[in-house]
């Protein structure tokens, strides 16, 4: 069969021919499409990089403000709890001063209350004196028929008191 006797010439030269394509799409894409390709990762992998870092350093300046914030929260606290204290200790001592002050004039008026109360036992059992020392002057009267002197009355009241 001629078809076959000349496979192996005819393949020799297709061989060949396909080699040389081969190689000349090889090293055209070698030359022209690696370069660019290349060159789009590259400035890919760049901008990721600088997208990293970016992120990276709003992170640090997030993280910072955070601790400031912190700071400056804690700080307000801390004022404000002795601020609250310091209230504190002033209604504290406005509170003393003031139950000082009703002590002071809850005990002038129960001193006044009690000279006054004293004057009014005073007086009264001056009254009751004098009332039983005429009773008992008008009961002696009555009953005995003698005659007693009003100073000998009191004085006869007064020690039976």
């Amino acid at each position: 069969m001629p078809q076959i006797s000349q496979l192996l010439e005819v393949y020799g030269s297709q061989f060949f021919w396909l080699l040389l394509v081969i190689g000349i799409i090889y090293f055209g894409i070698a030359k022209n499409m690696v370069p660019k390709i290349s060159k789009t990762v590259d400035d890919r992998q760049k901008r990721i990089t600088d997208d990293l870092a970016a992120a990276q350093v709003a992170r640090d300046r997030a993280d910072k403000i955070e601790e400031d914030y912190r700071v400056t929260i804690n700080d307000a606290r801390a004022d404000a709890v002795g601020k609250v204290a310091s209230a504190k200790a002033e209604a504290a001592k406005k509170n003393d001063a003031a139950v000082k002050r009703a002590d002071t004039a809850i005990g002038k008026k129960a001193d006044e209350a009690d000279v006054a109360l004293k004057a009014a036992t005073a007086t009264a059992l001056t009254e009751i004196e004098a009332v039983a020392a005429e009773a008992a002057k008008d009961i002696v009267a009555t009953v005995s028929g003698a005659k007693v002197t009003a100073a000998a009355a009191k004085k006869a009241v007064k020690a039976a008191f």
